[in-house]
């Protein structure tokens, strides 16, 4: 085996390739096995037994990571979780609840946003349970099928990313983890993934847009039209040019459910994960010590405790804990029975294989990229590090120009969190190489860091956010009960016109040294100047015309 820090610009060949693949078929599980396949080629000079064995070696070793295998039973759990809630009926209780409170069309928009910020521990479950709670009660309105499924949509995947207790918070930990560069940061894993949820200009300009078009009452391009028709009675999608669209059949559920059945265990999830962040790291502290857990309670500040935890213990130890209580809660209010909670625990973790499958293979091509060739690795990192001090591309550049390449990549594959996993672990060890370059101090090299990681996210958030073949796109398409394309053609402009805002501010910020200000402000200004354009000023140059 080669001995170097890496194979030269072949090493580039399995991100390369994974990417390339991920654009023609569509599948990012097939681009990331051939990833990890053609690095065990390269390692193994084209050796294919020798690598073949190399390739099921690193998974089963990416798996038998504590920290690893730990997040990997999370996220099945979490599934496990999601679907015991759908089971119960609570959803449906808590949206007959909402149809009582809420008298306006307004008020039904916002209290529907409102809720898809507080469902904010998986994207699937908030994309279908706010659907199914909110669709009787847009219906009555006369609010559009699309005006739906845009809310649910942009409070799916926009929310998770920025919520520091969800199934997306494990992700990005993960691949920054795993990333060359990232024990150079200096911090925790939870302490990046929180330094970066103020750079994510996509999500909060998502949110401003829609709370905009909540309170001015007024939509743009083939939105409007969609109202129009809703409003005057002709429909609440379009049958005429996407056909008759079928609300999903819901399956029997208890009509003992009530509203907080919904509420209660998210709560306990929420409050346990806070309680088990500190706590954590004052246990591990006490094992190595040899002390108490009271004795590194008064030794580490709860603030310094809640950074430096190890999320993957915290995470797993709130997981247990919630599902014990809510099995006994459940089975109490008599809402499932045993039978019942034990199907919909596996079927739950069956709806995650897919995405455990992506983190699995994501782990393994990221330590591949990682590591050098005498640790079996290609040396990418270490290649890509050296090409950047060495170039000459300017370094205020690379933010816009990581925006761009994950819009494109998740667009063209229909997953954020696919494109996160070859992203990430090519941008972060870009970014440190190039800020150690320019001579950047320890937080400027931070705040370049999350600058570039969050224009990173943001990307793919919008890739992932559009795609007609995206999973999330689909879901709220399903939860609204509006045909998909509808869905994504009533939804490009707004995404397209936040998307655009945010690059421009990703351009501005890092322009002027990654300054996250002049980067907010710039995206948050562009973005008011094109709703002002696209619903005052354009209609009014139409009617002239058409005068």
């Amino acid at each position: 085996m080669d001995t170097a820090l890496n194979f030269g610009i072949w090493s580039i060949l399995p991100p390369l390739l994974t990417i390339a693949l991920a654009l023609i078929f569509k599948d990012v599980i097939l681009a990331l096995a051939t990833g990890i396949l053609s690095g065990a080629l390269l390692i193994h000079h084209g050796n294919i037994f020798s690598s073949i064995g190399f390739f099921a070696d690193k998974i089963a070793e990416s798996l038998a990571d504590g920290w690893n295998i730990r997040i990997f039973l999370f996220c099945a759990a979490l599934g496990g979780l999601v679907s015991l809630l759908n089971k119960t009926g609570s959803v449906r209780s808590f949206g007959q609840w909402a149809a009582g409170k809420l008298k306006s069309r307004r008020g039904t928009l916002l209290f529907t946003f409102v809720f898809g910020i507080l469902i904010f521990i998986d994207d699937y479950f908030n994309s279908l349970a706010i659907g199914t709670a909110m669709r009787p009660v847009c219906d009555r309105f006369k609010i559009s099928r699309a005006k739906l499924a845009y809310i649910l949509d942009s409070t799916a995947a926009p929310v998770c990313i920025i919520a520091p207790i969800s199934s997306w918070v494990v992700i990005i930990m993960s691949y920054s983890r795993e990333a060359k560069g990232f024990s150079e940061l200096g911090i925790s894993e939870l302490d990046l993934f929180i330094r970066l949820i103020p750079y994510n200009f996509y999500v909060f300009l998502t949110f401003f847009m829609i709370l905009a078009l909540i309170f001015i009452g007024r939509d743009f391009g083939p939105m409007r039209r969609a109202e129009e028709r809703a409003q005057n009675g002709e429909g609440l999608y379009d049958r005429d040019t996407f056909g008759e669209n079928r609300v999903p059949e819901e399956s029997p559920v208890s009509q003992r459910a009530r509203p907080m059945d919904m509420m209660i265990p998210f709560i306990i999830l929420i409050a346990s994960a806070i309680a088990s962040f500190p706590i954590t790291t004052w246990k591990i502290a006490a094992e190595k010590s040899g002390s108490t857990l009271l004795e590194s309670f008064h030794q580490i500040g709860i603030r310094q405790a809640f950074c430096d935890t190890d999320a993957s213990y915290a995470l797993m130890y709130s997981i247990v804990f919630t599902m014990i209580f809510v099995i006994a809660y459940f089975l109490i209010r008599r809402l499932l029975k045993l039978r019942e909670i034990t199907d919909s625990l596996i079927s739950g973790a069956q709806s995650m294989v897919p995405v455990l499958i992506i983190l699995t293979f994501a782990w393994t091509i990221g330590s591949i990229i990682k590591n050098s060739p005498a640790d079996g690795g290609v040396g990418l990192a270490d290649y890509l590090a050296n090409m950047v001090r060495s170039s000459h591309f300017p370094f205020w550049l690379l933010p816009l120009s990581v925006f761009g390449f994950s819009c494109i990549i998740a667009f063209s594959t229909g997953t954020s969190w696919g494109t996160m996993a070859i992203m990430i672990s090519i941008v972060l060890p870009i970014a440190v190489a190039g800020g150690k370059e320019l001579g950047l101090s320890h937080s400027e090299l931070l705040n370049a860091v999350c600058f570039t990681l969050s224009a990173t996210i943001g990307g793919a958030i919008f890739g992932d956010h559009t795609s007609p073949i995206s999973d999330t796109t689909i879901l709220s398409a399903t939860g609204a009960g509006c045909p998909c394309l509808e869905h994504v053609e009533t939804q490009m402009p707004y995404a397209a016109s936040v998307a655009g805002s945010a690059a421009l501010g990703y351009l501005c910020g890092s322009f002027f040294n990654m300054n996250i200000y002049i980067g907010g402000a710039t995206a948050l200004g562009t973005l008011i100047l094109l709703l002002i354009f696209f619903i005052y000023l354009r209609p009014k140059a139409k009617r002239n015309k058409t005068h």
